[in-house]
């Protein structure tokens, strides 16, 4: 019987793609173009016109490093644009290969730096080749209404908000998706100076390698030996391994990455925020709570352009959702975690189509607030007058046997502790999921299962007596010590389901969310960065040490009846590369390089260690 549905399942996906597809080939007529760039270089595009001409149309732009297939004038894709509902209502929709990807000329550079000034005739950036795209398109395609829009997700993201700088006056909306804004600091391959592995060499692997000539062929994926991620990695062993072993230094980025092991020159200037200036379209910056590869990048994109940009229409929205899932889901659940309604739907029709149809079709004003967030917990969305709302700071203390409170120890002892030895050979795992991709899923997971391993501090609160909404970023300020010279911090913060909850997820069987550690927020911090990522020192081992620093936002409500719980741990592997805890250039380590490490925690009135949160007190 199970096979049986899973068929009908099946048979029922196939019958919706090929409808959709089917819809866009008897609506839209398709054609390809190579535009000419400013310094000569042409840029594969891809054009689909609706074919009722009864009146003009605006376009919808979007570049991509990813391809634009199916290549052929013939051959027509599933879905056009950000959703199904904007491509019924009407745009000239236009894909383009960045140059130097897949069909077009030139060399592909990643996260191509900006040029606020062109020094000289013919200089370029993706800021001007968005520039030259539109201004051909509008110049060459016929029956558009002279408006343009550009948006993207994740990649494309990131050349959507580029396309924003020095905009194109017929560029009148922008809705920059999950995009990057600095790989050091905290889009997808580092966070505060920490490797992420696992989404590093998954993605780097396969994508970037050489392209002797344009090409309508993907690269291949990387082939893992083994199934399981965890075991991969280990047996790997350090980086500077990885060529040898795999890479077979066909990975020109990879191998940038691993000449930069500080927030150097290289990184700087792939920083996008300081170029978000003089932006003249509306932007709509969209992004997931749950986002496991750019939430960063959402939230430093829409805060640069509302602190350089005054009275520039510029908005936010934040849903339940994972890196691109307000696209590519209904956006009812994550894992286990539901969330009460389809939050994708709704923003497909409630918010993105209202957007673009307001400014490129200069319909009615929508209803739309500078901020459109979602509250996990709570399953509601919310419209703010600001972001972060105005609240209360406030500061969770750990404390001795485990507690986690309101209040500061208000003894007099200098050097009450918690501590746990790191083990750099036998790493604290992030998920138990058997795969070797990052998982979208551990953004909300269950941390029942390194609940009790000696090298992870728990810390908990008393059961919640009311229930408490938090909005903004999640500060901890840690002060610690370490008999290394180095080394990873990595704080979870957890909402802990009493075990009596009912399930708020899919599927069936007696309260399974009971006792659930839905990991709300965590984030790693390289401790030789504590006070400057281009500048990294050593610990003094021994030597209390105090660590601050800013995890991504969350809008999250702790319900009554659930307890906060905060976890702190030096190894979380294989997301995190293994520090070695010595001091030295992590990228160019060898195996005996790699010790174990005592780490203390200190919580006394003289060294506290505390959580600092913006709590929202609802009317």
């Amino acid at each position: 019987m199970r096979r049986y549905w899973v068929l009908m399942l099946g048979a029922l996906i196939i019958f919706q793609v090929r409808a959709q597809q089917s819809y866009v080939e008897s609506n839209y007529a398709k054609h390809e173009y190579r535009i000419p760039m400013r310094d000569g270089k042409k840029l594969f595009t891809a054009v689909y016109e609706p074919k009722d001409s009864s009146h003009p149309y605006p376009i919808l732009f979007t570049r991509t490093p990813y391809g634009v297939a199916p290549y052929g004038k013939d051959r027509y894709p599933a879905s056009l644009g950000p959703s199904d509902q904007l491509a019924r209502d009407g745009f000239i929709f236009v894909y383009q290969d960045v140059r130097g990807r897949m069909m077009s000329e030139g060399e592909f550079i990643n996260v191509t730096p900006v040029k606020d000034k062109k020094s000289r005739p013919g200089e370029v950036d993706e800021s001007s080749d968005a520039y030259d795209s539109i201004d051909w398109l509008i110049r060459n395609i016929p029956n558009n209404n002279g408006r343009v829009g550009m948006w993207g997700i994740s990649y494309p993201g990131f050349y959507a908000a580029a396309g924003a700088i020095q905009a194109h006056p017929a560029l009148k909306a922008v809705s920059p998706q999950a995009p990057i804004a600095d790989w050091f600091i905290g889009d997808d391959f580092h966070h505060n100076g920490a490797l992420f592995l696992t989404h590093a060499f998954g993605f780097l692997s396969t994508f970037g390698r050489p392209r002797p000539h344009p090409t309508e062929e993907f690269e291949a994926p990387f082939q893992f030996p083994v199934p399981d991620q965890y075991d991969f990695y280990l047996k790997m062993g350090p980086l500077s391994d990885a060529n040898s072993l795999y890479l077979k230094n066909k990975s020109s980025f990879w191998n940038e990455l691993m000449r930069h092991a500080n927030y150097d020159g290289f990184w700087q200037e792939r920083n996008l925020r300081p170029h978000l200036k003089d932006i003249r379209p509306a932007v709509m910056t969209v992004g997931g709570w749950f986002d496991a590869e750019d939430l960063f990048g959402t939230l430093a994109v829409y805060h640069s352009i509302e602190d350089c940009n005054p009275g520039n229409f510029n908005i936010l929205v934040m849903g339940p959702w994972y890196h691109g899932g307000w696209a590519r889901s209904d956006g009812n659940a994550l894992g286990r975690v539901g969330f009460g309604s389809d939050t994708s739907i709704f923003y497909r029709k409630e918010i993105e189509l209202p957007f673009f149809r307001h400014f490129l079709k200069e319909t009615g004003a929508p209803d739309l607030p500078e901020a459109f967030v979602f509250a996990t917990g709570k399953n509601e969305w919310k419209k703010e007058v600001r972001w972060p709302p105005k609240g209360i700071d406030r500061k969770l203390y750990l404390r001795a046997n485990g507690r986690l409170s309101w209040e500061p120890d208000s003894g007099d002892i200098s050097n009450r502790f918690d501590e746990y030895v790191s083990d750099p050979d036998n790493p604290v795992p992030y998920t138990t999921e058997m795969t070797t991709r990052m998982t979208r899923e551990y953004m909300v997971g269950d941390q029942r299962f390194v609940f009790h391993r000696p090298d992870v501090l728990t810390y908990q609160t008393e059961v919640l007596a009311e229930d408490v909404l938090i909005a903004g970023p999640i500060l901890p300020s840690l002060n610690v010590s370490t008999s290394g010279t180095d080394s990873d911090f990595i704080v979870k913060l957890i909402d802990v389901y009493p075990e009596n909850a009912m399930d708020h997820g899919p599927g069936t069987g007696v309260d399974p969310m009971a006792g659930y550690q839905q990991l709300v927020r965590g984030e790693p911090f390289r401790g030789k960065f504590r006070n400057d990522f281009s500048r990294p020192e050593p610990f003094v081992p021994g030597k209390v040490t105090q660590i601050q620093y800013r995890m991504p936002d969350v809008f999250h409500m702790f319900r009554k009846g659930h307890r906060i719980m905060v976890q702190v741990q030096s190894t979380w592997f294989p997301l995190v590369d293994r520090n070695p805890q010595q001091f030295e250039d992590i990228y160019k380590a060898k195996p005996k390089d790699f010790r174990k490490a005592t780490q203390r925690v200190f919580r006394s009135q003289e060294f506290p260690s505390y959580i600092g949160l913006n709590q929202i007190t609802e009317p």
